[in-house]
């Protein structure tokens, strides 16, 4: 089961760093691309005052990241 929901564009380097960086550390995420889907969009304008900064990390209790390291995604699911 996912652990959290990492909203990203294809195009994108650190989503792509962030990624292979999870998968190496076997961290399971459910990937959405805010280009394909309007509504992710939406929620990253939300978390991120207007802007669509991707990567960002949304987990299970709320809470959100943007373009966060890998120490801190594992230190948050760690909590």
């Amino acid at each position: 089961m996912a652990a959290f929901t990492m909203y990203s564009t294809p195009w994108c380097g650190y989503c792509l760093r962030l990624k292979g960086q999870l998968k190496r550390a076997g961290i399971e995420f459910t990937e959405v691309d805010i280009e394909q889907v309007p509504e992710a969009a939406k929620i990253v304008e939300q978390v991120n005052n207007g802007n669509q900064t991707v990567p960002t990390v949304v987990f299970p209790d709320g809470t959100a990241m943007t373009n966060p390291s890998l120490a801190q995604v594992a230190e948050k699911l760690a909590a």
